[in-house]
């Protein structure tokens, strides 16, 4: 009865985890960008209630419950939306933005592309990091009237004179596991050991994607899945609930057999 508490204790545990992750990705259906996440279970140990080598008999055990196994982030591609923005850019691929206070300094990875312009001129994420190309920050001139990003990369200005000047080349971030990436909030990610190093490409070049202008990509969210999965979630809960309630009298019935 003990073990039936403690297994039933753990699936309501686990299942609470699972309700937490999906109330997340519900949350952020609306989220540029934004990688939905779901819960994974594993058995715990096992109790041998018979010795291995009795003579004709099954293999007895009993298991002590759930445990989470990990939290696993989908990174499939998320569908564009277009805004018709000229610094909204979508990433038609597995690549990832760079983006950085300094360009020394630490730097984060976002599928989000809804940049803005600075004071500076500078091409900002919305956390206020600068978006980072192959050579550094993307600076837009003072004169500038209209910008523009091809599929493959390369950002220019256009200036009221009808000229048009560079403004840098971007380069996008590949994975060998993207869905190892410790998510950071504000839509930002950094690497970890299992996602390992980041290898830089031009956009349309190494699997790295293409960029669209005047695009969005949406969260990979689908809220039909996420409901089905929190109800299935919730009922789980109220088992495990019940076995512990149905544990409880248990031991309360054979506390009173010793009176």
């Amino acid at each position: 009865m003990i073990r039936a508490l403690w297994s039933a204790a753990s699936g309501m545990g686990g299942q609470q985890l699972a309700v937490d992750t999906i109330a997340n990705n519900i949350a952020n259906v609306n989220t540029t960008g934004f990688k939905r996440s779901r819960v994974e279970f594993q058995d715990v140990f096992y109790a041998l209630l018979v010795p291995v080598d009795a003579p004709e008999q099954d293999l007895m055990q009993v298991g002590h419950g759930v445990a989470p196994a990990g939290i696993r982030r989908f990174m499939t591609l998320g569908n564009l939306e277009e805004t018709g923005n000229e610094l909204d850019w979508a990433i038609q691929g597995k690549g990832f933005f760079r983006v950085g206070y300094t360009v020394d300094g630490p730097v984060e990875f976002t599928r989000a592309g809804n940049f803005g312009l600075g004071a500076d001129g500078r091409i900002v994420a919305p956390g206020g990091r600068y978006l980072l190309g192959s050579a550094g920050f993307l600076t837009v001139p003072a004169e500038t009237v209209a910008i523009s990003v091809e599929a493959d990369g390369q950002v220019s200005a256009l200036r009221a004179d009808g000229s048009r000047s560079s403004v840098g080349q971007l380069q996008l971030a590949l994975f060998p596991n993207p869905a190892g990436l410790e998510a950071r909030g504000e839509n930002l990610y950094r690497t970890t050991p299992s996602s390992g190093q980041p290898v830089l490409r031009a956009p349309r070049a190494g699997g790295a994607g293409t960029l669209v202008q005047g695009f969005l990509e949406r969260s990979n969210v689908e809220l039909i899945d996420e409901i089905v999965g929190l109800i299935s979630a919730q009922r789980a809960y109220e088992l495990n609930s019940r076995v512990v309630h149905a544990a409880d009298e248990m031991l309360g019935m054979a506390n009173n057999l010793r009176r």
